[in-house]
């Protein structure tokens, strides 16, 4: 900063006309600073996107796998799949309060993003698996029924929270999900997921909007 190599040699006179300028370049820094970060998201989601492997015929036929765990394995594209959730957020939901993830793969990344925006990180597990007072939902799966639940204790009434998963296919775990935070009076924001299946219309069964940083 030019501004900084040069306040030492400034008169008393004019150190407030500096201190103005200074604070002004301030400004603008963070200004472009956040406008490559906009104009960068393009970017990251490619990076995120050509680590997604893809099985076909897995685990039956008919079905495309796609595979997440290869994020993982390299830091500096967890770190833009991080911070593209992180951006998304403290744009839109300033004032959340905790991040709740769904067992499994949500846990892989939902503590991460929790502990970034410094909120609470609460888990929703299949049942049998959390001790204390639980409140239960359950949902349809091919060839049966699953159930999910959540510690009481772990949410105030009104409490804001947005629900971080891996993948949204037919929506019916988001839709336990939701249904399980609303049964605790929370105040349920949004939905985070890194893959979003749009062809199964499972946005269409929630109640609350989906953010999603991939679609196939």
């Amino acid at each position: 900063c030019v501004v900084c190599f040069v306040l030492p040699l400034i008169s008393r006179e004019n150190f407030n006309t500096c201190g103005v300028l200074f604070q002004y370049s301030i400004t603008v820094y963070r200004e472009i600073a956040t406008r490559l970060c906009k104009m960068s998201v393009d970017e990251r989601v490619k990076k995120i996107n050509s680590c997604v492997k893809s099985y076909p015929n897995w685990p039956k036929a008919g079905i495309i796998f796609r595979d997440l765990f290869p994020v993982f394995q390299k830091p500096e594209v967890l770190r833009n799949l991080i911070d593209l959730f992180k951006e998304h957020i403290k744009e839109n939901f300033a004032d959340v309060q905790a991040i709740v993830g769904i067992e499994s793969r949500g846990f892989l990344f939902a503590p991460i993003l929790a502990l970034e925006l410094n909120i609470s990180f609460i888990p929703i597990r299949k049942k049998g698996k959390l001790p204390g007072k639980l409140r239960q939902s359950s949902y349809t799966l091919e060839y049966g029924e699953d159930t999910i639940e959540i510690q009481e204790e772990c949410i105030t009434p009104n409490m804001k929270c947005v629900i971080a998963d891996d993948l949204l296919a037919t929506g019916g775990t988001m839709n336990a999900a939701i249904n399980l935070l609303q049964q605790c009076n929370a105040d349920v924001k949004e939905c985070l997921v890194a893959i979003e299946l749009p062809d199964l219309n499972g946005r269409k069964k929630l109640s609350v909007p989906v953010f999603s940083v991939l679609k196939f």
